[in-house]
């Protein structure tokens, strides 16, 4: 009885799982998830809900064998809405529209600091640590937003999947230290802080910072857009710099 109707679940897991709409739905799920927890605990810094939210999925998937190629094709449409969710991030600009004007010159300076910063801090670790020329190029655009980072890593050789990874790393971990570090320097302007968590973590980075304010916010969202922009450009012609 018990095996009969084991094989039964497993039958109708099969079904589910050729669904596309399964991973889709488990994904947000995970989300809510990961969002209640992070709540319930004040939205503390070291309660991370991308964080929290990609752990369940990857439990899931280790648990049912299915292997990511199989649930990216039943998730994509979360990684479609990436660019109208940045485009979106336009609101809070247009509401600080001011304040963002004053600040150009900081802004272009903090984002070209920032941006090489980032690259060449990544490369020459990695090269320290006798690192490959895949796992430099890979590591290289870990500072912008996923889709960006995924073509300039293709683009230099290296491997965007891995490039995905790094990218959420680089994102879960800035977002953790975002407060603290801000007040450990004894940083409590919003507009920089916002630049900060959006040139160094991009998406997630800006996320946290819309939990501080809105000016916060809005700022991380033209650091992380500015940055995505800037790296794409700078990114190829720093090649021979970085030893690719």
């Amino acid at each position: 009885m018990i095996d009969t109707l084991l094989a039964h679940e497993a039958d109708a897991w099969v079904y589910l799982a050729s669904t596309p709409l399964l991973w889709l739905t488990l994904t947000l799920v995970a989300y809510v998830i990961a969002d209640r927890i992070s709540v319930a605990c004040g939205r503390h810094p070291a309660v991370n809900l991308v964080a929290i939210a990609a752990a369940q999925i990857i439990v899931l998937l280790q648990l049912t064998g299915t292997s990511y190629e199989t649930y990216f094709a039943g998730a994509q449409f979360i990684h479609f809405l990436l660019g109208p969710a940045t485009v979106a991030l336009a609101i809070p600009l247009y509401r600080h529209w001011e304040q963002v004007r004053a600040a150009a010159l900081p802004i272009l300076v903090s984002l070209t600091v920032g941006a090489l910063t980032a690259i060449f801090s990544a490369a020459f670790l990695a090269r320290a640590m006798g690192g490959s020329n895949l796992l430099v190029a890979s590591l290289a655009p870990k500072s912008v937003t996923s889709p960006i980072a995924m073509s300039l890593s293709e683009h230099l050789g290296g491997a965007p999947f891995l490039t995905t990874c790094l990218v959420i790393i680089t994102g879960v971990i800035g977002a953790l230290i975002l407060s603290p570090l801000m007040r450990l320097l004894r940083i409590r302007d919003s507009a920089a802080i916002g630049m900060a968590a959006g040139v160094a973590s991009h998406g997630i980075g800006t996320a946290r910072a819309f939990h501080i304010d809105s000016v916060a916010g809005a700022f991380g969202g033209i650091g992380m857009g500015l940055n995505g922009a800037f790296t794409s450009l700078i990114l190829p012609l720093l090649r021979p710099f970085i030893g690719l």
